[in-house]
């Protein structure tokens, strides 16, 4: 137990981080602008360090059960840290568009981002990287899918019917998702899996492999996105008073919310590259992706139409172009089961464009 401890020590330094926070509040928030702002970034550092620990305890389990459900979870654990943080900041300070430009920017850092990166280190170190690419096709059109029902078509909703449409999106991720989980986990399982029969991962003997203890993964999983819920709590008003005034474009707090769900899921795709096991990165990047979409959004509208409050959902014509091209350069790119660096850089200078239109404020 005790080594167990000494294990979650970051976990423990988040806690206490949570801890102190919420007396501290009044003192952060009244003390200028300044103190606000360290406290704010001090603060996503812990939470970084937390969502860390959580993404680890999901790798533990994901290398217990295997793929695909291992990814699933590696995915699905990400997605719940975004969820938490993303309801506890729109239930502090609501803003019409955080949600979009969350989710559009958890697209853009998923597949340019860490799919265009993993792919590039893979292919200078190893050339071409096979994979599957019946998985990559299955992602790409769900996600195409997925982002034009809830993000593009929102554009032509009456205000009027808001509602109506809200509640149609709802169901229609629900039925979606239900089948794809099917999919992945039933009999198009071999979808998101694939061979390697030359270039094989070393194991440990069973003797030396480090044991896995299930349930005090999954408490500490639960455990982690608890204390990341807290932290975020004030993290948000602190970040929120420390932007405020200072130019910085209203993008900025949405991609932070992404970059902290996406930083652990970064380390584990680029390990994978590195290791020559592309179809870990195309399921953890493109696994991301749809269920940023395809879970956050039925419930953050689900929160619109308790609160009577609508998000603006629909993407600007800017995001509109850059998912549209994302997905047809992802298309062309993993549509013959290998990967390489070209690919890798296509993807990566689509992310530097995402980047540089976002400080433009664009």
């Amino acid at each position: 137990m005790l080594t167990s401890l000494k294990q979650e020590k970051f976990m423990l330094l988040a806690l206490i981080a949570a801890v102190a926070a919420y007396p501290l509040e009044h003192w952060m928030l009244h003390n200028g602008q300044m103190v606000a702002l360290l406290a704010g970034l001090a603060l996503i550092g812990f939470i970084v360090v937390a969502s860390m620990r959580v993404a680890h305890h999901a790798e533990q389990l994901a290398e217990k059960v295997g793929d695909p459900y291992g990814t699933m979870i590696l995915t699905l654990a990400a997605v719940l840290v975004e969820v938490v943080i993303l309801a506890i900041m729109m239930s502090n300070e609501p803003s019409p568009t955080l949600v979009r430009d969350t989710i559009y920017s958890a697209v853009m850092l998923d597949i340019n981002g860490i799919l265009g990166l993993a792919a590039l280190m893979g292919g200078i170190k190893h050339g071409e990287q096979s994979y599957n690419d019946d998985s990559a096709r299955t992602y790409s059109v769900m996600i195409l899918t997925a982002m034009g029902v809830s993000m593009v078509v929102p554009e032509f909703i009456p205000e009027a019917d808001w509602k109506i449409y809200s509640a149609f999106t709802i169901g229609a991720m629900v039925v979606l998702y239900t089948l794809f989980l099917r999919m992945q986990v039933g009999p198009h399982s071999y979808f998101f899996s694939y061979s390697y029969p030359d270039k094989r991962r070393k194991t440990l003997p069973e003797e030396q492999a480090p044991p896995v203890n299930l349930a005090f993964s999954i408490g500490t999983l639960v455990f982690g996105v608890i204390v990341i819920g807290a932290l975020a709590e004030v993290m948000s008003k602190t970040l929120d008073l420390g932007l405020e005034g200072t130019g910085a474009p209203p993008v900025v707090t949405a991609i932070v919310v992404a970059a902290i769900s996406a930083a652990p899921e970064i380390l584990t795709a680029l390990r994978a590259a590195l290791a020559n096991r592309m179809q870990s990165v195309v399921n953890i990047a493109l696994g991301a992706s749809l269920s940023t979409v395809i879970l956050t959004v039925p419930v953050m509208e689900a929160m619109a139409l308790y609160s009577g409050q609508p998000f603006q959902m629909a993407m600007t014509p800017v995001q509109s172009v850059m998912v549209l091209i994302t997905l047809i350069v992802s298309a062309i790119n993993l549509n013959d089961g290998e990967t390489n660096a070209i690919e890798g850089m296509t993807h990566f200078v689509l992310f530097a464009t995402f980047i540089m239109l976002s400080l433009l404020g664009v």
